[in-house]
């Protein structure tokens, strides 16, 4: 499908937060001061991430608490069955094996984006290839759209991709670290070093969901 050229952090680019007193950064919703680390929420109108502080990331993490804001969860969910293999990946035409797949709750359509050297390529996911293969991934069912995302990564030779539910800031987080490591063509030792650093550090943290039932999932 097409697919277009976004800078660093993608479609969530945006200027630095301002900061709060003594340099700390502030919330972009009331600008109080905001804690390091501190949560995310997704600007729907704007797309894009915006800091916010703990009282704002709570408030916008209720069900129905507004249309324009999303709290990012914290999440990390280890696929408990099997990922694509090379022919599933393929029929999805994403040319390579690191990857990130949402959904939007605006358009109700799934985007695919993957990082590189200029930070992240967005393409158009083929919607139907992506829904033969959702069915077969029980955390499909289970992503929380617009801010979570699953996360592939096919290491050089395997036969299947890991899957880990994630939170969507993690994904252009790590687009961020690996456009500042990239060297030469392929990347080099120092981006492959981050891509390994990143997804360890994200599998530490997830939890199996092994009864994950198996749910239909639209396109």
């Amino acid at each position: 499908g097409r697919v277009s050229l976004v800078r660093a952090l993608g479609r969530f680019a945006r200027p630095a937060p301002a900061a709060g007193p003594g340099g700390a950064a502030a919330c972009e919703l009331c600008a109080a001061p905001a804690s390091e680390p501190h949560p995310h929420v997704v600007d729907l109108e704007a797309r894009a991430l915006r800091c916010a502080c703990l009282t704002c990331s709570r408030l916008f993490a209720q069900p129905g608490a507004g249309a324009r804001f999303r709290t990012v969860p914290d999440r990390v969910v280890a696929e408990p069955g099997p990922g694509p293999d090379a022919a599933e990946w393929a029929a999805l035409g994403i040319p390579v094996r690191l990857a990130f797949v949402f959904r939007s709750s605006r358009s109700g359509r799934w985007a695919v984006s993957f990082p590189g050297p200029a930070g992240t390529v967005e393409g158009d996911l083929p919607q139907e290839a992506w829904a033969r293969m959702a069915r077969t991934l029980p955390l499909a069912s289970r992503l929380e759209p617009d801010v979570e995302a699953l996360l592939f990564r096919g290491d050089r030779g395997a036969p299947r991709l890991e899957v880990l539910l994630v939170p969507i800031d993690a994904c252009y987080a790590l687009a961020g670290r690996l456009r500042g490591a990239w060297r030469g063509i392929d990347g080099g030792p120092g981006a492959r070093a981050e891509v390994d650093g990143v997804i360890a550090a994200l599998r530490a943290r997830a939890r199996p969901l092994p009864a994950l039932a198996r749910q239909e999932v639209a396109p």
